[in-house]
C-alpha cells in the first residue's frame, strides 16, 4: 500500500462507504441484546430443571466425563477446561464458582456435586481453595438430574461454536429448583429462591398429580415453608404465604440458640445454627463493633467452640447483672443472628422469565416430568419393537436352519445372500442383515429357548409401555412413583423451625439489666457461698435442708458488693451479682447451691476465709475479734475504687478468729478462749475505728490461753452456749471430745478487757476447749464430713461438764432449720 508521509493511503479501487447510525438507537438495540443474553444465559434458572445454564452444562459435562458416584474424584480444573472447552463460552471463574456453590452443604439443600477438599466456609468467611487444588465427582443425587438423558428425553441444542450439542434442559428427578433454591442478578430483574425440604415437595408435587386442580392451601399442608440447609429458625408465616400465592414475599430467619450455664458463676447463650447465608465470622465481627461503640452491653466474652465434631458452636458469655433473655433480643435486633429473606421467584418458563407462586413452580415441574417420562418410554417401546423384530427374523431362521444355510453357501457373494433370504423368507432387509451377522454358534437349540423367552418378555414390556402411553392417568402414576421413591432414598428431615409467632411480647417485658433489688448473702462453714433473692430474714425454725449450717449472713443488694474477711485482716470485696443466687422453692432453697468462696478469693498459704461484711451504713459496723483478745469494731468507711484493703493492723502472730456484721451496737460481742473463759459486753463499748487501727483489748487471757471463738449475740433472743473440752495432746481428728450446752442468760456481762467466766468444767483427760459457739437457739451441727449430727443433750450448768460425743463434731450453726433428729 502507497503511503504519503506517515499516513497509509487507501488501494485505488477503495470505495468510501460511511453510514450514519442513530446512537441512541444503536445503544438500545446493544443493551437489550446483552440484558437478553444476561437472563437467559447466565442469571435465571430455567423452571423445569432449576439450574441456570452453567450449572447445567457442568452437571452434564461431568456426566459425559463419567464422574459417577462410585469413580474416584478428578481435579476441579479439569471439569472447568472441558465445560469451558466445549460448552460455556465464558471465563472459568464463574464455572468455579457455580461448581463450588453446587458442592456446598449449607449453600444447597441437597448438593449435586461431591468436591472434595476446601470449597469454602459457611457465609463466605473463608474463599474455596483454587480449582487446581480440589477435586469433584457427581453426587449420587445428581446421577437423579441426569437419569435417561441418554434416552432422548430432552432436547438438544448445538453449542457456541456448532462442534458439539448439549441439552436445552435435563430430565431432573426431583424438583431442584424448589428443593435447593435459586439467586442471580440479571439486567432488570432477580431471583431468590429458598430451599426446601425434599420430603415436603415431593409430597405436594404428587398429591398435585393426582389432583390437577389442588389449591395452593391444599399444598401447603404438605409445604408450610422452606427448609432452609443451616437449620435456623423462621419467625412469622405470613411472607411466607404471600410468596407462595404470589411468588415474593419476605420473612425472618433467626439462629437456633439455648440459655445454659457456661461456667459454674455466668450465664451464657450458645448459638448451634445461624440463618441462612451468615457465617459466624460476620456474627463475631458485629458484636465485637457493637460492644466496643458501648452500643451493646451485657456480653462478657465471646469464644467460637466450632469443629467438625460439634459443628458450630457460638458460645456468647452473658455479665452477671443482665438478663440472657434481654441480651439474646438485643442480638437478634442488632446482629445477623437475625435476618430477612425476600422471596423472588423468578424463573424461566418457555424461554420467557415469570414470577411463579408454589402452584405454579411444581405445575411446570410436573408437566416437564410427565414429558420426559412420555419420550423416554416412547424411546423404550421403539428400542424394545426394534429388537423384538431382529428376534422374529432371528427365530424364522432357527425354524429353518438348514434351508437358510443352503441359501447363503449357494449366495455369489453377501449381497445376494441377504436379497435372496428376503425373497425366501420374507424377511426384512434389518432381519436379513442381523441373520448374517449373527455367528453359526448362536444357532443352537439353547439359543432358541432363550430368544423364545426374549421375545415374550419384550411383547411384554412393549404392551405396559403401550398402555402407559395410551393412558394418561397411568403415565401421571408413573411419575408419582418414582417421585415416592427418590423421596424415600434421599429425603431427611426437616432442619428449620417454623414459628407462627416471634415471641418479641414476651422478651419485651424483661429488663436488660438485673434490678438493684435487696439480697441477702451467705457463707456457710464448708466455705461455700451464695445469694438469695430476698432481704427477709431467714427464718427462725424451719425451711432449710438439715445439713446447712450457716457462719455468716450479711444484707446487700444485687448490683452492690460485700467484703470478705480473712484471718490475715484482709477485706476482699466480691461483687454480689457475681454469686450464685440459690434456687427458689417452697421453702427457703439449701446452700448446696452454692459455690466455693475461693473461687471468689485468692488465700495466702494458711489464710482461711472468717467472715463477711457490708459496705455501706449498716447496723453497727463490722466486729473484728483476735487470737490474741484485740477486738476493733470498724466504721463502714470503705473505698469503693478498690477491691482489697485491710480492716485492722494485726500484731505479729496474731490472726483473726471470727468477723461479724453488727445489726445493731445494742448485740453482744463474745469470746470464748481455749481455757474455757467466756466474756460478753456490749458492742456499743467498743467505739469505732478506722480501718488502720489496730484495735483495742478485749479479753484479757490467761496463761498460754487464746481466743478459739469470737462472734456477736442479740440478748433479746433465746441463745446457746456451746463448748466441746479435749485434750490439747491429741492429734487433730483423734477425739470425739465432751460436749456441754448452756443458756446463753447465766453468763453474766463483764467489762471490756476483763477475763470473763468459766463455761466449761474440764475433767480427766481435758485441759482446752477444741470447739465453742454461742448464738440462738435451736443449735445445729454437723460431722466434719457435712452430715447432721444430732444433739441430744440436755441444758447444762453454766460452769458444769461436758458429755462424751460419738463422732467428731464439725461445724455449728444457728436457727437455718429445724434441728437434726437421728431419723435424718
Amino acid at each position: 500500500m502507497a503511503r504519503r508521509g506517515s499516513q497509509a493511503l487507501p488501494p485505488p479501487d477503495f470505495e468510501e462507504n460511511i453510514v450514519d447510525v442513530d446512537v441512541s438507537e444503536e445503544m438500545r438495540g446493544s443493551y437489550l441484546e446483552y440484558a437478553y443474553s444476561v437472563i437467559y444465559q447466565r442469571a435465571l434458572p430455567d423452571a423445569r430443571d432449576g439450574l441456570k445454564p452453567v450449572q447445567r452444562r457442568i452437571l452434564y459435562s461431568m456426566n459425559e466425563m463419567g464422574l459417577r458416584p462410585d469413580r474416584g474424584h478428578v481435579k476441579c480444573a479439569r471439569v472447568v477446561g472441558e465445560v469451558m472447552g466445549k460448552l460455556h463460552p465464558h471465563g472459568d471463574s464463574p464455572i468455579y464458582d457455580a461448581m463450588v456453590r453446587m458442592a456446598q452443604p449449607w449453600a444447597v439443600r441437597m448438593p449435586l456435586v461431591d468436591g472434595h477438599g476446601n470449597f469454602g466456609s459457611l457465609g463466605g468467611d473463608d474463599m474455596p481453595a483454587a480449582m487446581r487444588y480440589t477435586e469433584a465427582r457427581l453426587s449420587r443425587e445428581a446421577m437423579l438430574m441426569v437419569a435417561s438423558i441418554d434416552e432422548e428425553t430432552v432436547e438438544f441444542r448445538p453449542n457456541y461454536d456448532g462442534q458439539e450439542h448439549e441439552p436445552v434442559v435435563l430430565p431432573a428427578a426431583f424438583p431442584n429448583l424448589l428443593v435447593n433454591g435459586s439467586s442471580g442478578i440479571a439486567v432488570g430483574m432477580a431471583t431468590n429462591m429458598a430451599p426446601h425440604n425434599l420430603g415436603e415437595i415431593v409430597a405436594a408435587a404428587r398429591h398435585l398429580i393426582d389432583h390437577p386442580d389442588a389449591t395452593l392451601d391444599d399444598l401447603m399442608r404438605f409445604v408450610p415453608g422452606p427448609d432452609l440447609p443451616t437449620g435456623g429458625r423462621i419467625v412469622g408465616l405470613d411472607g411466607i404465604r404471600d410468596a407462595y400465592a404470589t411468588g415474593r414475599g419476605t420473612f425472618r430467619t433467626r439462629a437456633t440458640v439455648r440459655i445454659e450455664n457456661v461456667t459454674p458463676r455466668r450465664k451464657g447463650i450458645v448459638v448451634t445454627e445461624l440463618p441462612y447465608a451468615v457465617g459466624p465470622e460476620r456474627v463475631k465481627a458485629k458484636i465485637k463493633e457493637l460492644v466496643n461503640a458501648k452500643k451493646l452491653n451485657g456480653i462478657a466474652d465471646l469464644k467460637d467452640l466450632t469443629d467438625r465434631t460439634v459443628g458450630l458452636h457460638l458460645v456468647i458469655e452473658v455479665k452477671n447483672g443482665f438478663h440472657p433473655e434481654a441480651v439474646l433480643a438485643e442480638l437478634y435486633r442488632l446482629t445477623p443472628m437475625e435476618e430477612t429473606f425476600g422471596i423472588n421467584n423468578v424463573a424461566l418458563v418457555d424461554g420467557q422469565p415469570r414470577t411463579l407462586g408454589l402452584r405454579e413452580l411444581l405445575d411446570v415441574y410436573v408437566r416437564h416430568r410427565i414429558d420426559v417420562v412420555r419420550r423416554r418410554s416412547e424411546f423404550r417401546r421403539r428400542r424394545r419393537e426394534d429388537r423384538l423384530h431382529l428376534v422374529d427374523g432371528l427365530l424364522v431362521a432357527l425354524l429353518n436352519i438348514d434351508e437358510v444355510i443352503q441359501v447363503i453357501r449357494q449366495s455369489d457373494d453377501s449381497g445376494q445372500a441377504k436379497q435372496r433370504l428376503m425373497q425366501i423368507f420374507e424377511l426384512s432387509e434389518i432381519q436379513a442383515q442381523y441373520i448374517l451377522d449373527t455367528p453359526l454358534r448362536r444357532l443352537t437349540r439353547f439359543d432358541r429357548l432363550e430368544l423364545e423367552k426374549e421375545k415374550e418378555q419384550l411383547a411384554k414390556e412393549i404392551a405396559e409401555l403401550t398402555a402407559i402411553l395410551e393412558s394418561e392417568t397411568k403415565l401421571r402414576k408413573v411419575v408419582s412413583k418414582e417421585l415416592a421413591a427418590v423421596a424415600k432414598e434421599f429425603a431427611t428431615p426437616r432442619r428449620t423451625v417454623l414459628l407462627e409467632a416471634s415471641g418479641e411480647a414476651r422478651t419485651a417485658d424483661v429488663p436488660l439489666e438485673v434490678p438493684d433489688d435487696p439480697n441477702l448473702v451467705l457463707l456457710s462453714t464448708t466455705g461455700l457461698i451464695a445469694r438469695t433473692a430476698s432481704a427477709d430474714p431467714l427464718p427462725a425454725e424451719g425451711g432449710r435442708s438439715a445439713h446447712d449450717v450457716l457462719a455468716a449472713v450479711v444484707p446487700a443488694t444485687a448490683r452492690g458488693g460485700v467484703g470478705v474477711v480473712t484471718s490475715a485482716g484482709r477485706m476482699i470485696r466480691v461483687e454480689v451479682i457475681d454469686l450464685p443466687t440459690l434456687p427458689p422453692s417452697a421453702s427457703p432453697p439449701s446452700l448446696a447451691g452454692g459455690a466455693p468462696v475461693t473461687e471468689y478469693v485468692e488465700l495466702e498459704p494458711g489464710e482461711t476465709v472468717v467472715g463477711l461484711g457490708s459496705f455501706g451504713d449498716v447496723g453497727g459496723g463490722l466486729a473484728l475479734g483476735t487470737e490474741q483478745g484485740v477486738v476493733k469494731r470498724v466504721v463502714p468507711d470503705f473505698p469503693a475504687n478498690r477491691d482489697e484493703f485491710e480492716v485492722i493492723t494485726l500484731k505479729e502472730g496474731d490472726r483473726v478468729v471470727g468477723a461479724v456484721q453488727l445489726l445493731s451496737d445494742e448485740h453482744d460481742l463474745v469470746f470464748i478462749t481455749t481455757d474455757a473463759q467466756l466474756l460478753r459486753y456490749r458492742a456499743s463499748l467498743v467505739r469505732p475505728q478506722g480501718r488502720a487501727a489496730g484495735g483495742m483489748a478485749g479479753v484479757k487471757l490467761g496463761a498460754d490461753a487464746r481466743v478459739l471463738w469470737f462472734g456477736a449475740v442479740d440478748p433479746a433472743r433465746e441463745s446457746r452456749v456451746l463448748t466441746v473440752a479435749g485434750s490439747a495432746a491429741a492429734l487433730p481428728g483423734t477425739q470425739t471430745g465432751a460436749v456441754k450446752v448452756a443458756d446463753y442468760a447465766e453468763f453474766p456481762a463483764k467489762g471490756r478487757a476483763t477475763g470473763g467466766v468459766r463455761s466449761h468444767r474440764f475433767l480427766k483427760g481435758e485441759d482446752v476447749l477444741i470447739t465453742a459457739w454461742a448464738g440462738p437457739s435451736p443449735i445445729r451441727a454437723t460431722t466434719a464430713t457435712g452430715k447432721p449430727l444430732p444433739l441430744d443433750v440436755p441444758l447444762g450448768r453454766r460452769d458444769g461438764s461436758g458429755e462424751r460425743l460419738p463422732q467428731e463434731l464439725g461445724a455449728v450453726g444457728g436457727p437455718i432449720g429445724p434441728a437434726p433428729t437421728p431419723e435424718t
